[in-house]
């Protein structure tokens, strides 16, 4: 096994959400198929769901249904998705340790998603994390998503930094385009649907195959 890298102790962790800090994959891929159904579609097949999230919900349903239906199938998703969220979430392993960690460190923290923003608190709350992360930015919640520059430049006011010192943790290319549109390095995490290898081709600034070895990294 090669060594755990040493990262620089950052002043301020933006956070990814989902293949992160959680894995709802069970859910979400349940309610792609049961909407995409409903409106008389054939259900995919799941890795191809699986590889294509991370950017605005409406962008993957884009995927499998027509333009012109579209609006009906994401008001559809945000009905049928609140319903089953709960149902095999997995609370990803060393995420609260080093969510605890950076807060008693003091390093400024915000998880920031293309989920609902009002699904990503309830699950922020469920899990735990709104206890050392009170600030959860969702879809929605701004006029902007992931990878738009402001988007992440209003995150960042949020917590009252900036983008020096600061870092992204996430599991996507889009985390990546994401960080690096704004000046940050993104670090991360063979969690989701991307190994540590396609990640780093992407251009991700270190991976890791957990949050685990990530805290290590950073000696929290």
């Amino acid at each position: 096994m090669p060594p755990t890298p040493t990262l620089p102790r950052p002043k301020a962790i933006l956070w990814d959400m989902d293949g992160t800090l959680i894995d709802q994959t069970a859910a979400i891929l349940r309610a792609y198929g049961d909407v995409i159904k409903s409106m008389g579609g054939r259900i995919p097949d799941p890795e191809v769901i699986r590889r294509s999230l991370g950017g605005p919900m409406a962008s993957t349903m884009a995927l499998f249904i027509d333009d012109a239906d579209l609006d009906e199938a994401s008001k559809r998703f945000r009905l049928r998705f609140p319903e089953i969220m709960f149902d095999g979430l997995i609370i990803l392993a060393g995420g609260l340790e080093l969510i605890e960690s950076a807060h008693k460190a003091h390093i400024a923290q915000v998880i920031f998603t293309n989920k609902h923003g009002d699904t990503a608190r309830k699950i922020s709350e469920y899990a735990g994390f709104s206890k050392y992360i009170p600030i959860c930015i969702g879809n929605t919640d701004t006029e902007w998503h992931k990878p738009q520059i402001k988007l992440t430049r209003h995150v960042l006011d949020q917590i009252n930094a900036t983008a020096e010192g600061a870092c992204m943790i996430g599991d996507s290319p889009t985390d990546i385009e994401t960080a690096h549109n704004a000046g940050l390095p993104c670090y991360c995490i063979a969690t989701g649907a991307h190994s540590t290898a396609e990640m780093t081709a992407a251009g991700a600034d270190a991976a890791f195959n957990s949050l685990v070895e990530l805290k290590a990294a950073f000696g929290l």
